[in-house]
């Protein structure tokens, strides 16, 4: 079991409409899928594996032993407590971008250069996949890039979150990240290909996101839902804690710009065929920072009523 698998190599050559029905599919029924064969090197990817993994040794490992999920557990431990703590992660994460880049991991060998030429290709990998979005909801080609990018001075926002999960001596009593829906728009995840975890919600039953080597999982965060006025869904996933080895998670975020204005978009409203009642828009127009606003106080808390709670435009 697991969730679906796509044959990225597939959207070029003679199955091409079978493959992004496939997509279309998946971006419906699931909102999570790994791609294989997606065009970025073997090479590239095991290079990333070792600066990210060298770099938590070497630059993240001490400080997470002294973090407050450690702290905390410690203490509930040494009251001999039922309890579980639930407002921290057991995890420690970092972020990249392009607006952060002096406060990137300097003293890992090769960490810098790597990242910035993984962040490049999986960049260009972010704009195929949402191109075949495109294509499959019926928009132009890149409609939802520039809406992403919000404008002419405007771009989007594309971080890579580097995530490290430490093995747990007491997983039931701590979350390695609590349930949630990603804000942005689509997710491009480069995860552990042996330790697993990372769990969706589908049908109200938790599914393992199986770990498959240099696979890159994608999912469908809160803007393609607002975007697509509810064909493609965000969906609920956790990380569940391990007693036994570390767990590496890079993930990149593909965002609008936060003055980007965020709505349905308009090609699929209005009358559908068959003189069937019309399509109306099923989420408010709004800026996307003020969106993130929302979202930062309500992160672990259900989607539905953020949307609810943004200042419509």
């Amino acid at each position: 079991m697991g969730i679906p698998v796509v044959d990225f190599s597939k959207v070029d050559g003679k199955e091409r409409a079978d493959t992004l029905a496939l997509i279309d599919h998946y971006c419906q029924e699931w909102g999570f899928f790994q791609l294989i064969n997606h065009g970025i090197s073997e090479d590239l990817l095991d290079r990333v594996k070792k600066v990210a993994t060298e770099c938590y040794k070497l630059e993240r490992e001490a400080g997470f032993k002294n973090s407050k999920p450690v702290q905390l557990l410690n203490e509930l431990l040494g009251k001999n407590s039922d309890e579980k703590i639930e407002n921290v992660d057991w995890e420690d994460v970092f972020l990249l971008s392009d607006e952060n880049d002096a406060e990137w991991p300097s003293k890992t060998p090769g960490f810098i250069e790597t990242m910035k030429e993984y962040r490049t290709e999986l960049k260009k990998l972010g704009h195929k996949v949402m191109e075949i979005m495109d294509e499959n909801l019926g928009l132009p080609k890149g409609y939802i890039k520039n809406a992403f990018d919000g404008g002419v001075n405007n771009t989007a926002f594309f971080g890579t979150k580097v995530s490290h999960y430490p093995p747990c001596p007491h997983p039931e009593k701590v979350n390695a990240l609590r349930a949630h829906t990603d804000a942005g728009g689509v997710v491009l995840l480069f995860q552990d290909d042996e330790v697993k975890g990372l769990q969706m919600l589908k049908d109200g039953v938790w599914t393992d996101v199986q770990p498959l080597k240099n696979s890159i999982v994608i999912n469908t965060g809160d803007q393609i839902e607002v975007l697509s006025n509810g064909r493609y869904k965000s969906i609920l996933h956790r990380v569940v804690p391990q007693t036994d080895g570390q767990r590496r998670s890079i993930a990149s975020f593909y965002n609008p710009s936060l003055k980007a204005t965020i709505a349905p978009a308009p090609q699929l409203l209005g009358p559908k065929v068959d003189n069937k009642t019309s399509d109306a828009a099923k989420y408010p127009k709004f800026v996307f920072g003020d969106y993130m606003s929302v979202y930062l106080k309500q992160k672990f808390q259900p989607k539905e009523p953020r949307f609810q709670a943004v200042k419509a435009v």
